[in-house]
């Protein structure tokens, strides 16, 4: 057994075990809860759940799991298939991976408006969105099938618009639905952290799936066709099981036509009015922008650095990175699990309106906190990989950014959830990743490939500064008190004083 393999069995058996310790301890406090909320980390809820809780959870993880499948199925040989197999220099590829990221961009703004409201031009809705992304996807699935510059820049662009939809859409459906069916806030909290931990067992699986189907048919066009039987398994999904939503009153929706500009004007006066969203955005800017530029370089970065100069299994390592991610959530669910629930979703006019409002505030303070601590962590583990030249330190350095990964996207997730206006929530997730879209975009065209270790230099000076900032705008505020969770009102908001 190589290196990699063996790290990959350490770190799978670790996480068994950790699972099954963080499963053991949530029974004994399921066993005492009365107040019908999460007690553990999401096993199991109470008697007193919401009644749509489980029905939406099955909904939403079941389509989650089918398309970030598709999505991870492609992660480890991008690159080896435009180097290796189509033979392009690294210009052209990261040409390629320009288009692609300048692509969502662009899509972004619109994807957002076109969720939340319907337009004169296109019936749209956030269903409808992730339905018309698993056609998009597929299509740049097979766009991949042509070694042809202009087919493969067009496959690009594809997979822009499929990005814009799958990280901003899929999220805004499941809040949306959340809200209409009374989910409380730690239901939702469940939820998110279900999914990070189940997007951790699929992207492992299909990082050792896309290995063999390489391995099996020597080529590497393989993991994205198997990428385009599940886009479509998950069209059929959505549609069958999926209810449509929009983010607000849909009588006046048509007036603005296609591109929705009076729309747009009102979501971005709506973030420069707000610190705290400025920050939001900042740090999803600083660390997804980050871990895109990290997709691009981890390969010939650890090609560099291998004393042997062979061929690395992408997949095992891929996978290992993976079972890092799932590591980082199964640290958030445990962190979540010691705070306060109650019942999130109780009105204020209650007796017991002051405790839900102090556990409230305490669950914010953790995530603001949780948010600042994670670019930290991040930061520093791109330094190590920076400062090492050995192979297996930048390996494990590696894996703690991945590590991360997996605690940054359900604490983001729920700040999200609570931060951002429902009836304004795609499009101000989208709306976020058009800054994202070009850090990534122009570091890409500075010629990242042949300046590995300044690419990462500079990402954790920016995830240190996203670090500073969170501390000071955000987590400083939601301790004054300036901040207040409002999940559940009419439009599941979060109130910034």
């Amino acid at each position: 057994m190589g290196f990699y393999e063996a790290q990959l069995v350490v770190l799978g058996l670790f996480c068994a075990a950790s699972l099954l310790l963080e499963k053991y301890a949530s029974n004994p406090k399921q066993i005492g809860t009365t107040d019908g909320e999460n007690s553990g980390s999401g096993w199991k809820l109470s008697k007193g759940e919401s009644p749509g809780y489980k029905g939406l959870m099955h909904k939403y993880l079941t389509v989650y799991a089918i398309v970030m499948g598709a999505d991870w199925l492609q992660g480890p040989y991008v690159y080896s298939l435009y180097h290796e197999q189509y033979v392009f220099s690294e210009k052209i590829i990261a040409i390629l991976f320009v288009t692609g990221f300048t692509s969502a961009g662009v899509f972004a703004p619109l994807v957002g408006v076109w969720a939340d409201q319907q337009s004169i031009l296109v019936y749209s809705g956030r269903k409808r969105l992730c339905l018309y992304f698993c056609l998009s996807y597929a299509g740049a699935c097979l766009c991949m099938l042509i070694p042809k510059l202009p087919i493969l820049l067009m496959g690009r662009v594809l997979g822009g618009l499929s990005t814009s939809i799958l990280f901003s859409c899929f999220e805004s459906w499941l809040m949306g639905s959340s809200s209409s069916l009374g989910v409380s806030q730690s239901e939702l909290s469940n939820i998110m952290g279900r999914a990070t931990l189940l997007n951790g067992f699929i992207a492992t699986a299909a990082g050792v799936v896309s290995n063999e189907l390489v391995a099996r048919t020597s080529n590497f066009l393989s993991p994205f066709m198997a990428s385009a039987l599940l886009l479509g398994l998950a069209w059929l999904v959505i549609r069958k099981m999926w209810d449509e939503n929009f983010g607000g009153d849909q009588h006046e929706a048509g007036a603005e036509g296609l591109f929705q500009l009076g729309r747009l004007k009102k979501a971005w006066s709506i973030v420069g009015s707000d610190t705290a969203l400025l920050t939001l955005g900042f740090t999803q800017t600083c660390f997804e922008g980050s871990m895109y530029l990290f997709v691009f370089l981890w390969v010939p970065s650890l090609q560099e650095a291998s004393p042997l100069h062979v061929p690395l299994p992408l997949g095992y390592i891929f996978s290992s990175f993976m079972i890092s991610m799932m590591l980082g959530s199964l640290g958030y669910t445990c962190i979540v699990a010691n705070l306060p629930s109650g019942s999130d979703n109780l009105p204020r006019s209650n007796g017991h309106s002051k405790s839900k409002e102090t556990q409230q505030d305490s669950r914010l303070v953790v995530h603001a906190k949780l948010s600042s601590l994670v670019c930290a962590m991040a930061a520093l583990a791109l330094a190590l990989a920076v400062r090492s030249e050995n192979e297996h330190v930048r390996f494990w350095a590696f894996c703690l950014f991945e590590g991360c990964v997996g605690m940054y996207y359900p604490v983001q997730g729920m700040l999200r959830g609570a931060l951002i206006p429902e009836d304004h929530r795609a499009t101000l997730s989208s709306l976020f990743r058009v800054p994202l879209n070009v850090f990534v975009t122009v570091s890409l065209l500075t010629g990242v490939s042949s300046a590995r270790k300044l690419v990462f230099t500079g990402c954790a000076l920016v995830l240190s500064l996203s670090s500073l900032c969170t501390g000071l705008v955000v987590v400083r505020r939601a301790i004054s008190g300036e901040l207040k969770f409002s999940y559940g009102g009419t439009n599941g908001d979060f109130r910034s004083a």
